[in-house]
């Protein structure tokens, strides 16, 4: 499956979906270093964009997002429709984020 053929609609343009492999999902569980919260605490005084929290944020997406792709070859789908993030605070400082969609098989649709 290539990373290409993931959606966050139910469908692919000039495919139609032939099974439905159930979900497929990638979790990863984050949290902020001393050094990080230091960072950003102090960026913070200045307000605007933390940006030491938006890369974490950005790694830890894309980490689930390349699990999830893993877990869909794993049950050999040809894309992911529905595709969505969801993150929750486990406990201060810590976040779990997960991506999840729907594994499906596809067909070419004739033009």
């Amino acid at each position: 499956m290539d990373n290409r053929m993931v959606a966050t609609t139910f469908e692919i343009p000039g495919f139609m979906v032939v099974e439905n492999l159930g979900v497929a999902r990638g979790i990863i569980v984050r949290s902020r270093s001393i050094v990080g919260n230091f960072l950003g605490g102090i960026q913070s005084l200045f307000g605007g964009n933390i940006t030491i929290y938006t890369e974490l944020c950005e790694q830890a997406r894309a980490e689930a997002f390349e699990l999830m792709c893993l877990h869909a070859r794993q049950r050999q789908a040809d894309a992911i429709i529905g595709m969505r993030y969801d993150a929750t605070e486990i406990m201060a400082g810590l976040t779990e984020v997960l991506c999840y969609g729907t594994a499906v098989k596809l067909k070419a649709v004739a033009k």
